[in-house]
């Protein structure tokens, strides 16, 4: 691929995450915090066996997050070239796959306006990539019309 000077187009697509890790500590401190106490009320009442859904409970909150972050380490790189437009996917695992487009034969489709269901695709050759799904779908929206620019920008320097 081209050195990054070369690159007419180069984004990173990320999922978005609102809550950051100091703010995950919080929530899982103040949700200990309460469940401990509320469970002490019930343990001191008798009803000792509900303490331990109460740590159940914070337990799953828990994992639901980290698998929650852990999905969010997904992210999708696009590089339009000289010669080719690059595009790749980094699952949360690592795991890497990528693609390769002639730009003159692309072809990038989106709803305008967007709609939920509206995806990101790119076409070539009877190819299809489905690009950006974690994104909104404005955000998809912006991401295809600026790689439309750059696509009609790579064109018009081809010409």
């Amino acid at each position: 691929m081209a050195t990054k000077e070369d690159l007419l187009f180069d984004a990173v697509l990320r999922p978005h995450r609102s809550l950051s890790k100091p703010g995950f500590l919080i929530v899982m401190g103040m949700l200990t915090v309460v469940s401990f106490f509320a469970g002490m009320v019930f343990l001191l009442q008798g009803a000792w066996p509900v303490m331990g859904f109460f740590g159940l409970e914070v337990g799953l909150v828990y994992i639901a997050f980290r698998l929650n972050y852990r999905s969010g380490r997904l992210f999708e790189t696009l590089q339009l070239g000289p010669a080719e437009l690059l595009v790749r996917r980094v699952d949360p695992a690592g795991r890497a796959a990528s693609w390769t487009f002639q730009p003159n034969w692309l072809r990038v489709q989106m709803d305008n306006p967007p709609e939920h269901e509206s995806q990101l695709v790119l076409t070539s050759h009877g190819r299809s990539l489905t690009i950006g799904a974690f994104l909104t779908p404005e955000e998809r929206l912006e991401v295809a019309l600026a790689l439309r620019t750059a696509l009609s920008q790579w064109r018009a320097a081809e010409s």
